[in-house]
């Protein structure tokens, strides 16, 4: 293959990136950023070390990724998709809309330093707006839903009980729409999206969405918060 042949086919991925990531429309105004009440209902931390898994997905995962990998706890957060099938888990066919995936993160985590339901008030507080219907910012369609892929009971237990609690206390001026359904798979990002947002600070989208939502973080969680 030439070399114009991959200059314009590095173009024209790094084209779909920044449309899939820059959909604008008629954005609705988001709720901000707010330091939210902890889970009613939650895990104690584990005595001793280990390692469970939490995927969820709120928007432009390249955000996601970003805030939870300056929270103190997290071993790993990986770029993905879920919710649809493995053969169209491709960037390029899960930003038509139509494949039910959603942009997600996976977040490994160490249970001992930090419990399932701290990580859904950082979720809910800084990361996204859980009360935006298939979009979030000016990101729109269904694969920027707001969604808890829960792994098992427990994470469906903390999951509702910290939707319905948060629902009951009017934090938010709009009702939360955040799906807590099944994971049935997780499937990687491709490379490029992985680290993006600590790789290109400067990207107007990740300047004006994304590092606000890690300064939220620091400011809101000092106690968890951590440098990358």
């Amino acid at each position: 293959m030439s070399q114009r042949v991959l200059r314009v086919s590095f173009a024209a991925i790094m084209v779909l990136v920044v449309a899939g990531c820059l959909m604008r429309g008629n954005v609705a105004a988001s709720e901000k950023a707010m330091a939210l009440p902890k889970p009613a209902v939650d895990q104690t931390l584990a005595s001793a070390p280990g390692q469970e898994t939490a995927v969820i997905a709120g928007g432009c995962f390249w955000g996601i990724q970003a805030v939870f990998q300056h929270v103190k706890g997290v071993i790993s957060a990986t770029s993905g998709y879920s919710g649809g099938s493995k053969s169209t888990a491709e960037y390029e066919i899960v930003s038509t809309g139509t494949t039910n995936h959603a942009e997600s993160e996976q977040i490994v985590y160490d249970p001992s330093k930090i419990t399932y339901g701290q990580l859904l008030q950082i979720f809910f507080s800084v990361a996204t707006d859980p009360t935006q219907l298939n979009r979030q910012e000016p990101d729109e369609g269904t694969q920027y839903r707001s969604v808890i892929f829960y792994a098992n009971d427990g994470q469906k237990k903390i999951a509702d009980a910290y939707i319905a609690q948060l629902n009951d206390a009017k934090v938010f001026k709009h009702k939360i729409v955040t799906q807590v359904v099944p994971l049935k798979a997780f499937y990687p990002a491709e490379g490029y999206h992985q680290n993006y947002a600590a790789k290109h600070p400067d990207n107007p989208y990740i300047a004006h969405y994304d590092l606000p939502k890690v300064a939220a973080l620091q400011q809101m969680f000092p106690q968890l918060y951590r440098n990358q």
